[in-house]
C-alpha cells in the first residue's frame, strides 16, 4: 500500500533501491514488489529534494508511479519520452542519473528546471512552454516511425489549441505515437470508478484492438456497414467513457485509470506497446499525492521554496500585489466596465482578491493566451475595458492576435505585464527579456516600465484610460519600498522624469527595474539622472537637448540590446546626428543561465562594478578609471 507522509523529513531519507538506480536499465531488473517500495522511497526523497531546492513539487509527487511505469516498459533514452512543461519531470531527472544533483536544480551551474536536450539523454525534447509534447512527438514519430513515441500532458497543457492541433493532425496521418494525459485535476473528465477502470481493461485489451481492427478491414469495402459499425461504437462508448472525442480525432482512446496504480499501468502499457496507430491513454492523477498537506491544498504546494536559514528582509511590496490591489481600487472607483482576463495565472498575477470580489468582471481563460488576447480584443470592440494580465514570456504566444486583433485595431487593451526582465530560477524560457523588442515596432502601442511600487500604479491607471493598446512591464519580486498614493492621477503619454540634472558631460538614461543601479552609478560619476517611464512614445525633446549638452549618454535596461529601449533611444539620435555619444548597457545577444535573478544579472553584466568597467574601457572616462581603480 502506498505510504503518505505528512511533513517534510529533515535530514536525507534512507532510500536504499533508489539508491541502486542509476539510469532506467537498473529499473528494469526490479520486481512489481521492489518498483512499489521504490515508488515510496521516490515520493519520500521528492519531497525532501524540492525543499531545500525550491521548485515544482505538487506535479512532480503526482507523477511518481506514471514515471516508473514508462520508464520500465518503454526503452529509454532509445524510446523517447517526451515531458510537457516539464513541472512533471523531476521524479524522471531523478532515476535518470541526476538523483546526486537534484538538489542543484534551478540555482546557478544546477540542473535545469524542465528538461533540456543537452542535460541528459534521457530528455528527448526540451520543455517550458506549456502544450508543445504532442506536436514534438508526432514530428519525432514521422522522422523515426521504428522507434516508440510517448507525450505525456497535464490535463491544464490540454486546453491550449496546439494540443488539439497537434492531436488532428497525428489522427490524420496515423502516426505511431501514445499521448499519456495526466489528469490532476478532472479538468477533462470525472473518473467514474471501478467500472471505468474495468472498461479501461477491456478497451486496452489485445482482443478488443485486434477484434477493432479486423472490423476495420473487413467493412473497408462496405461503406454504408462501415459507417453503421463506427457510429455504433463511438455511441456505445460515448455512453459510458469521456474519450468519444479522442476517438473521433483519430486516437484510440484507453481510461480513464487510476495514475497511481502501477500494476494496472504497467499491464496497460505493455499492451499499448504493441498497438499501432494513435494511442490516447487517460490517466487520473492526484496533485502532491503521498504527501497530505499537499493533497489538502494542491494550490498552495504547486512549488515550494528553497528552506533559507534566514527570512530576506524587505520593505517593497511585490509588484503583483500592487497590480492586485490597483485592480480593485480601479474597478472600486468607476463604473463596470472593467474586465480583469488571466490564461490561467490569477493567483501568480495577484488576482485572487479581485476574482472572490468581482467574479463577474473575472475571466481565467485556462492556458490560452491566443484566446485571452482576440477575447479582450472582442470586449473591447463592443465598449468594456480589459485588462490582459500575462507574463512576459507567455505574451510571445499572443503575439499574432496583438498585432492583428488589438494594435491594427487600436483597441483599448491594457496589458499588465509581469516578470519583464529576469525571473531568475525557471531559467531562459520563463525569461521576460523579449518583450520590449517586439512591443515598441506596433504601431499604436504605448509602452511603460515602473521603476517603484508608486509609478507602477501610475502606469496602470496611466494605461487603462488611454484610447487603445498599452503595455506596463514590471519585473518579478518587490519594488524598492516606495509608497503608493492611491489616486486616479495619470502621467503624461511620452514624459520623461529627470532626477537630477547637474553640469556633468555624461547622462544616463534608465528604463524601469535598473533604477536603483542606474541612481548607484550616477552617484559614483556624478552624472545627471532621468527615468524614463516610457519606453515607447520616447521623451525626444528630453533626448535631444541632452544630446546637445552631453558627449557620453548611457542606457540602462534589462532587456535585450537588440532591439530594446536603448535601441530606440539610438534610433532617434541617429535620425539627429549624435548616435555616436550612446552606450547601451542590457542583456546581451544569449539567453540567460540557470540561477536566480541576481546570478543572471551578473552573468550578463548587469551590475554596479561590471557597468563601471565596461565605461572605464569602452568610453575611456579618465573620472571612471580611478573610480574602479580605488
Amino acid at each position: 500500500m502506498m505510504k503518505t507522509f505528512f511533513e517534510i523529513p529533515e535530514n536525507v531519507p534512507n532510500t536504499p533501491l533508489l539508491d541502486k538506480i542509476s539510469d532506467p536499465s537498473e529499473l528494469r531488473k526490479l520486481s512489481i514488489k521492489e518498483l512499489l517500495i521504490l515508488a515510496d522511497e521516490l515520493r519520500e526523497f521528492l519531497i525532501y529534494s524540492v525543499s531545500q531546492s525550491g521548485g515544482h513539487f505538487g506535479a512532480g509527487l503526482g507523477v511518481i508511479e506514471i514515471t516508473l511505469a514508462l520508464h520500465y516498459i518503454f526503452n529509454t533514452p532509445d524510446d523517447n519520452l517526451v515531458w510537457d512543461v516539464g513541472h512533471q519531470s523531476y521524479p524522471h531527472k531523478i532515476i535518470t542519473g541526476r538523483k546526486e544533483r537534484i538538489s542543484s536544480i534551478r540555482s546557478k551551474d544546477g540542473l535545469h528546471p524542465f528538461t533540456n536536450i543537452e542535460e541528459s539523454e534521457y530528455d528527448a525534447f526540451g520543455a517550458g512552454h506549456s502544450s508543445t509534447s504532442i506536436s514534438a512527438v508526432l514530428g519525432m514519430a514521422v522522422a523515426q516511425p521504428n522507434k516508440q513515441h510517448v507525450a505525456i500532458i497535464g490535463d491544464g497543457a490540454m486546453t491550449a489549441g496546439m494540443a488539439y492541433e497537434a492531436l488532428a493532425h497525428a489522427g490524420s496521418i496515423d502516426s505511431n505515437i501514445l499521448v499519456v494525459l495526466n489528469d490532476n485535476s478532472m479538468s477533462i473528465s470525472k473518473n467514474t470508478g471501478g467500472f471505468s477502470n474495468y472498461l479501461a481493461k477491456i478497451w486496452a485489451s489485445k482482443f478488443y484492438t485486434s477484434i477493432r481492427e479486423s472490423g476495420k478491414t473487413a467493412l473497408r469495402f462496405i461503406p454504408s456497414a462501415k459507417d453503421f459499425a463506427k457510429r455504433a461504437e463511438t455511441h456505445f462508448k460515448g455512453m459510458f467513457t469521456p474519450g468519444t472525442l479522442f476517438e473521433e480525432l483519430g486516437f484510440n482512446y484507453i481510461g480513464p485509470m487510476d495514475g497511481h496504480n502501477l500494476k494496472e499501468m504497467l499491464r496497460t502499457l505493455e499492451t499499448l506497446k504493441s498497438v499501432k496507430g494513435p494511442k490516447f491513454l487517460h490517466l487520473i492523477t492526484k496533485k502532491g499525492k503521498g504527501f497530505a498537506p499537499a493533497e489538502e491544498n494542491p494550490i498552495g504546494f504547486h512549488a515550494l521554496n528553497k528552506i533559507e536559514n534566514t527570512k530576506k528582509k524587505s520593505n517593497g511590496i511585490k509588484y503583483s500585489s500592487v497590480f492586485g490591489s490597483w485592480l480593485c481600487n480601479q474597478l472600486e472607483n468607476e463604473n463596470n466596465n472593467l474586465i480583469a482576463i488571466t490564461p490561467a495565472m490569477s493567483e501568480g498575477s495577484g488576482m485572487n482578491e479581485f476574482a472572490e470580489k468581482y467574479p463577474n468582471n473575472f475571466y481565467d481563460v485556462a492556458i490560452a493566451e491566443q484566446h485571452s488576447m482576440t477575447f479582450a480584443a472582442g470586449l473591447a470592440k463592443e465598449g468594456k475595458k480589459p485588462v490582459l494580465a500575462i507574463y512576459s514570456t507567455f505574451l510571445q504566444r499572443a503575439y499574432d492576435q496583438l498585432i492583428h486583433d488589438v494594435a491594427l485595431q487600436k483597441l483599448d487593451v491594457t496589458l499588465a505585464i509581469d516578470r519583464a526582465g529576469f525571473v531568475g530560477g525557471d531559467g531562459a524560457t520563463h525569461a521576460g527579456i523579449f518583450d520590449v523588442a517586439f512591443l515598441r515596432c506596433l504601431p499604436n502601442m504605448i509602452i511603460m516600465s515602473p521603476s517603484n511600487e508608486d509609478e507602477c500604479w501610475k502606469m496602470l491607471s496611466t494605461g487603462y484610460n488611454y484610447d487603445g493598446p498599452a503595455a506596463i512591464r514590471y519585473p518579478r519580486g518587490e519594488g524598492p519600498g516606495e509608497e503608493i498614493i492611491k489616486n486616479s492621477e495619470c502621467l503624461e503619454i511620452g514624459r520623461a522624469k529627470i532626477v537630477h540634472e547637474n553640469d556633468s558631460k555624461i547622462v544616463i538614461f534608465s528604463f524601469g527595474n535598473t533604477f536603483d543601479l542606474a541612481e548607484e552609478i550616477s552617484n559614483e560619476l556624478d552624472t545627471s539622472l532621468v527615468d524614463m517611464r516610457f519606453i515607447k512614445p520616447l521623451d525626444e525633446n528630453l533626448i535631444e537637448r541632452f544630446a546637445n549638452k552631453c558627449d557620453h549618454m548611457i542606457s540602462i535596461e534589462e532587456n535585450t540590446i537588440s532591439g530594446g529601449a536603448g535601441s530606440a533611444v539610438n534610433e532617434f539620435l541617429s535620425s539627429i546626428g549624435f548616435a555616436k555619444k550612446l552606450k547601451i548597457i542590457g542583456i546581451p545577444d544569449e539567453f540567460p543561465i540557470v540561477g536566480d535573478q541576481a546570478d543572471q544579472r551578473e552573468a550578463a553584466g548587469l551590475t554596479k562594478i561590471k557597468i563601471l568597467e565596461k565605461l572605464s574601457e569602452e568610453l575611456n572616462l579618465e573620472k571612471i578609471n580611478k573610480k574602479v581603480s580605488a
